[in-house]
């Protein structure tokens, strides 16, 4: 664990919407200009890259062509993990000496290649990507979009600053997700959304206090005008819609559920905090829901951590299958 005060950034901006190239430029200088100011570890919004599939809040779920116009769109423009771009966004971390949470679309490349999911991706700031974590079950009308996941990839990882982990948007309205990461050590819980207001800011305040962990929520501010005037769901479904979509309210909060940057309101920018390494340690003197205020007596949680197959092949059986005469 660090020895030395450290600093955090939450980063609040749009996407170049459904541009899978260059949203990732766009990425890599934010992550360069964090590092230019000091920050140890980067968050970057859910859905990331290279955009949050808004339209499944304003296309009737039964409009099949619409919606399958733009999911072949996010489809051709997401992240293959591992493959070329998440290479390209490990590099960047890498080359300025920066830890990245970034949100990103990820297509199922282990089986049809075909279904995505919502992923949090890790990157190392040695350069690696140190692993991913896939949201558990979207939300509502999210799951026109993305697949649930398995809780495999549910892990903290363990820095040379501190422990560091997080759940996505809604996932963290689960308490035994929480209570994994607590379990597990978190004390720098990272928070990529595209909720924002009341409650979330009270949720994420709540987390902060409940961990006893340095909480970042990072949210993507959204304005009409970042929608692309071609794309038809734009003239089909937002016509008189609010010009600010979202306005982020990206906040970063302490161990004691006290906001220390933030919420920063319709408007792109980076949010930074500093943390003294006793922060991370010190308040749990109190409160420790994994430790000595955990009844693991009384209470028990099992996670499983079997990804699970789409499919097992069967050896034939003798004198079946092909070559048998």
């Amino acid at each position: 664990m660090a020895t030395e005060p450290f600093k955090i950034a939450a980063v609040q901006a749009a996407p170049v919407f459904l541009d899978l190239n260059a949203t990732i430029d766009k990425v890599c200088a934010l992550i360069e200009e964090a590092a230019r100011q000091g920050a140890t570890l980067v968050v970057f919004p859910e859905a990331f890259v290279p955009a949050y599939p808004l339209w499944v809040w304003f296309i009737p779920p039964g409009k099949t062509h619409p919606l399958r116009a733009l999911y072949s769109e996010l489809h051709r423009n997401s992240v293959s993990i591992p493959g070329p771009e998440a290479s390209r966004l490990a590099e960047a971390a890498g080359d300025h000496g920066v830890t990245v949470a970034i949100g990103v679309n990820e297509r199922n490349v282990e089986s049809s290649d075909s279904t995505m999911y919502n992923t949090l991706l890790y990157l190392g700031a040695d350069g690696r990507v140190l692993g991913r974590h896939r949201k558990l079950i979207p939300t509502a009308g999210e799951r026109l979009v993305w697949g649930p996941a398995t809780g495999s990839d549910l892990r903290v990882f363990d820095l040379p600053f501190g422990r560091l982990s997080g759940l996505i948007c809604w996932e963290n309205y689960m308490p035994l997700a929480r209570y994994s990461l607590w379990a597990m050590g978190t004390q720098i819980y990272v928070a990529p959304t595209w909720d924002r207001g009341e409650p979330w800011i009270s949720t994420m305040r709540h987390i902060a206090k409940e961990g006893r962990s340095f909480v970042i929520g990072a949210c993507q501010v959204l304005r009409l005008d970042d929608i692309p005037n071609d794309l038809d769901f734009k003239k089909d479904y937002l016509t008189g819609a609010d010009d600010i979509l979202n306005p982020g309210l990206s906040v970063i909060v302490d161990p004691d559920g006290r906001i220390v940057a933030g919420p920063l309101d319709g408007e792109e920018g980076i949010l930074y905090a500093e943390v003294e390494p006793s922060q991370l340690v010190g308040p749990r003197w109190q409160l420790d829901v994994a430790g000595h205020y955990g009844r693991p007596d009384v209470f028990e949680l099992r996670v499983h951590r079997d990804p699970g197959s789409g499919m097992v092949e069967v050896p034939a059986r003798g004198g079946e299958g092909e070559g048998a005469s």
